[in-house]
């Protein structure tokens, strides 16, 4: 008897990590039924597309990618944080099987189902105990809770996404042991919050191996850094807890990296976007943190021409990016996002001026981040290879998170395989981006 072919799925996966993390789960789980990914939405049988809606541009490029997959394909299901509020996505594509919010894998699942039966065979229901992964091989997104409890006045993230919920340190853990297993090198530890982890379920614990973790930040941060593999923190807000951490990067338990979206400096700004933990004393918090950790590298995001941002407010956040030195820095012009209580702020900043304030907070970084990688020249440092070339490959530092932070070129004698971690003398760095050949393995 001839088996059935097993049914094909294309899958577009847009926006943020977190929203990759939920495609990642997805398709495990279609894996885990006998469904195949195809390449092409043509040669498809049906097509999911996780969306963005964050932003105006973000929600643009979702109708961009749903109406590719309509033109293509025909067969669309749409799911992520656009699919909240599909009023929009109806009326542009009134066609498409299925629209759903974010983190709703069963109502996903429930619609493949329903468009395209899986074909069950016992030769093709196999999946790889860690689960399909959409990040390269040596590195994962390990993400920790869902939702969020800050209310930003730009920002729309707990109406899509909800409150802050968290996972039980024992689940996260066990995950990330999988990941380890399977020669993931490292984990980047995410979530809309993350110094917030635990606070929803009270810290409570949870059984991991032959003992109660606390679900809390410093705890899990621990005995992540007890599985072998690199730690790396992103979008942490600077409550005072943090502090805590620091010791664990001096100890190199985790990395010395930390991802904290300040996204201004001026107390009038930070007010008006009703930022959450106190942000006044943040500059000697940094000067403690670089004396206790040294090594320590800060990535922080930007946003210029908030609604009744001043010149003085931004000139403000010049001088302070000046003093603390942020080494790795993403900047955004303010854009309104429909549902957010940022647009009845009013005194709205012309986009010229919007222009001009990224240009020169960009130019200014530039300098910034050129003078902190200049300090790495004659260092040597530890290198993650992302690309393998024939003589000079693509690498990062504990400094650079994928894909957001610069890269470390390496040149080398003998071929080097992607996701070998190598020791690496720099030899000299540019605004962004560190060269150097390789020092040892």
């Amino acid at each position: 008897m001839q088996q059935a072919a097993a049914p094909k799925i294309s899958f577009v996966s847009l926006g943020c990590p977190k929203a990759l993390v939920d495609s990642e789960r997805i398709i495990t789980r279609l894996r885990a039924e006998g469904y195949e990914l195809a390449r092409k939405h043509d040669g498809a049988d049906i097509v999911i597309v996780n969306t963005c809606g964050f932003l105006d541009s973000a929600k643009q490029e979702s109708l961009g990618a749903i109406g590719e997959a309509m033109a293509e394909n025909g067969k669309v299901i749409v799911t992520g944080c656009m699919g909240a509020e599909p009023e929009q996505i109806e009326a542009a594509y009134p066609g498409v099987l299925s629209i759903t919010g974010p983190q709703q894998y069963e109502s996903v699942l429930d619609a493949v189902h329903r468009a395209l039966p899986p074909v069950h065979n016992p030769h093709l229901d196999l999946v790889p105990p860690q689960g399909v992964k959409l990040t390269p091989r040596h590195y994962a997104y390990l993400k920790i809770s869902e939702g969020c409890n800050n209310r930003c006045s730009f920002c729309i993230i707990p109406k899509l996404r909800g409150d802050l919920v968290s996972r039980p340190a024992g689940d996260v853990l066990r995950e990330a042991e999988k990941l380890v297993a399977a020669g993931v090198k490292e984990l980047l530890v995410i979530s809309q919050d993350t110094s917030a982890y635990g606070i929803d379920i009270k810290y409570a614990e949870s059984p991991w191996q032959d003992r109660q973790v606390r679900a809390k930040f410093f705890d899990l941060a621990k005995e992540l850094g007890e599985l072998g593999a690199w730690v790396r923190l992103q979008y942490v807000y600077p409550y005072p807890h943090v502090d805590e951490v620091i010791g664990l990067m001096t100890e190199g338990k985790v990395l010395p990296y930390l991802d904290i979206p300040f996204q201004h400096a001026s107390p009038e700004v930070l007010k008006a976007m009703k930022r959450p933990a106190a942000q006044e004393k943040t500059l000697a918090r940094i000067k403690k943190w670089r004396e206790q950790c040294p090594e320590l590298t800060l990535r922080s995001t930007f946003i210029v021409g908030f609604p009744g941002e001043t010149d003085s407010d931004f000139a403000y956040l010049l001088d302070w990016l000046e003093e603390a030195e942020i080494d790795r820095l993403g900047c955004f012009k303010y854009e309104p996002v429909a549902g957010a209580s940022s647009n009845a702020i009013g005194s709205p900043v012309p986009d010229e001026i919007k222009q001009e304030r990224w240009n020169a907070l960009m130019a200014r970084q530039q300098k910034i981040s050129a003078r902190r990688l200049k300090r790495k020249v004659g260092t040597r440092q530890q290198i993650i290879i992302d690309e393998v070339g024939t003589t000079v490959s693509k690498g990062r530092s504990k400094a650079d998170a994928p894909e957001i932070d610069g890269a470390v070129y390496v040149s080398s004698r003998r071929p080097l395989r992607v996701g070998e971690i190598v020791t690496a003398k720099i030899e000299r760095a540019d605004q962004y981006d560190l060269h150097g050949s390789i020092a040892g393995f």
